[in-house]
């Protein structure tokens, strides 16, 4: 079992400088799943994600002269700025390794709050092991993003705030990446309510930890490009795998299209902004992927750092995934009025045009056509399916576009 002192020590340690965050109980989310739902708003934490509490009761707990030549780390994004911003309060250098496609604006966000960025690898894994190498060289004191106690500990010091407000919790769901944050969450709850139902989510696109539990040893996996970057990690931890498969209940992955929908679901239900890997949780839920559910449960929305150009590509991924959106490529007649006569057609079945694109010259179609590219707001399945059978029942040549 994880040593829980070090959750409460840290708790001590973190008092006043990290955000107690909400818990919001969902009356949407709620009605529609069947079971009381709560979200812990980590999102709203200091530097936008849990991360701030490993980070920094990693640091704090140092002696001043391990700092003296500065920190370095390696993060997809939330954990760079938590070290960033943890190494600005307390007055030394920070370097952080990230990979090359991490999202601007987490590049941005880290650089502001002082740290030298080096962008580097295709993944996580490539940058923390560049970041390794250069902290041989170096001599600067590395702060892992996940496998080391006292991070671990740090992040649980949520799992002690939500036994204070929900003393009666029946389940937790919880985002893994390589465990740091699930590990000192469970230690924290088990320790005082067994009985609490720990559920881990991952990415199917990133499935290390769960393929881990499933062999019952690490095992490294190919990881591909996800929404859920922020989880996004090859392999468990060596101090967090045995803590995960002591005290978490089951590991579930979730699909791309699931996770957007989850994204745009927390946007319009409960205004909430949050990440790929922070929607993992109700993506689960909302798509029956954690069975036999009930009781007082907590979704943690680990974190809110997502930048402008992808929060508009999920928001379209979301609602075509959710049939709010239809892209249709149609073939018309090249004579004047049949544009005015399809635009008169869409209106006829409530279809919203959204955005349109009349291209009379591409040298893929026959003589005397011309094609019509449409993005039409809908309002469901239903809509889409009548839309559909009612254009092609006025003889228009259609292609439905994903």
């Amino acid at each position: 079992m994880f040593p829980n002192l070090l959750i409460h020590e840290a708790r001590e340690r973190l008092k006043k400088r990290v955000r107690h965050t909400e818990l919001i109980h969902s009356h949407y989310f709620s009605e529609k799943l069947g079971f009381p739902l709560y979200f812990k708003c980590e999102n709203l934490q200091r530097t936008g994600s849990f991360k701030i509490r490993g980070a920094l009761n990693f640091m704090t707990s140092q002696p001043r002269e391990k700092l003296q030549r500065g920190v370095i780390t390696a993060s997809a994004g939330n954990h760079a700025q938590g070290v960033a911003f943890s190494a600005d309060l307390l007055g030394v250098a920070s370097t952080v390794y990230m990979p090359e496609n991490t999202p601007l604006q987490k590049v941005l966000a880290t650089k502001d709050y002082g740290a030298e960025v080096v962008l580097i690898g295709r993944n996580f894994d490539e940058a923390c092991a560049a970041a390794m190498e250069a902290q041989k060289a170096n001599g600067a004191l590395f702060v892992h993003p996940f496998d080391d106690p006292l991070v671990m500990a740090g992040q649980g010091t949520i799992g002690l705030e939500l036994l204070e407000e929900l003393p009666d919790l029946e389940n937790v769901l919880v985002p893994i990446g390589g465990g740091g944050l699930i590990s000192g969450i469970a230690a924290a709850i088990k320790e005082v309510r067994p009985q609490v139902r720990v559920i881990g989510l991952q990415a199917a696109k990133a499935p290390s930890a769960w393929q881990s539990l499933a062999r019952g040893k690490i095992v490294q996996v190919p990881v591909s490009l996800s929404l859920a970057d922020g989880i996004a990690v090859k392999k468990p931890g060596k101090n967090t795998f045995p803590v995960i498969r002591e005290l978490v209940d089951e590991i579930v992955l979730v699909e791309e299209e699931e996770i957007a929908q989850a994204i745009v679901a927390l946007l319009e239900k409960t205004k909430l902004l949050v990440e790929g890997a922070g929607a993992v949780g109700l993506a689960a839920l909302l798509n029956g992927k954690v069975k036999d559910i009930r009781g007082k449960t907590v979704c943690l929305l680990s974190g809110g750092n997502i930048d402008v150009k992808t929060i508009a590509r999920v928001v379209e991924r979301g609602l075509l995934a959710a049939g709010r959106y239809l892209k249709l490529k149609i073939e018309l007649e090249d004579l004047p009025g049949s544009l005015a006569r399809l635009s008169a057609d869409i209106a006829a079945v409530n279809a919203n045009v959204y955005l349109i694109d009349h291209d009379r010259r591409s040298m893929n179609l026959p003589f005397g056509a011309t094609e019509v590219h449409l993005e039409l707001e809908t309002r469901g399945y239903d809509h889409i399916r009548e839309i559909i059978d009612f254009l092609e029942g006025k003889g228009y040549k259609l292609e439905v576009m994903k």
